[in-house]
């Protein structure tokens, strides 16, 4: 679980940062498209400081033991990469949106909520057997 938490802080506080301090560009080489509206710029780096509280969250509690706090904010990633996962690839198949980086983004939040959804499970099978 410490890995994953420790990964998960590093790349979406990355990801954070870049949405907070550069929205036009995070966002213009995730979706390919330019975030050109006072409004988007605003829902962008809104978007931004959410990430980075994720990843305080996760770095908060990389060191808990299972079943601690650390299980629910594990639990809060599955749902957000998961639901981030299907928003992508809804922009990428629906709205035809294209950049380099959009597929692999996609791929790297199905990971990372696959890599919760196991965790979690290893929690509960380790948790029930004590």
């Amino acid at each position: 679980m410490k890995l994953l938490l420790i990964i998960s802080a590093v790349i979406e506080g990355a990801a954070g940062v870049a949405l907070l301090a550069m929205p036009t560009v995070a966002v213009s080489m995730l979706l390919g498209v330019p975030l050109d509206t006072p409004a988007g710029l605003v829902a962008g780096r809104i978007a931004g400081a959410a990430l980075i509280a994720l990843a305080i969250a996760c770095w908060q509690v990389r060191n808990g033991e299972r079943g601690s706090p650390a299980t629910g904010v594990v639990q809060a990633m599955l749902f957000y990469n998961f639901a981030a996962t299907a928003v992508l690839a809804y922009a990428g198949t629906r709205l035809e949106l294209r950049s380099r980086l959009l597929w692999p983004a996609i791929l790297l939040h199905l990971g990372l909520g696959a890599w919760c959804l196991l965790n979690l499970w290893f929690t509960r099978r380790k948790l029930s057997k004590v």
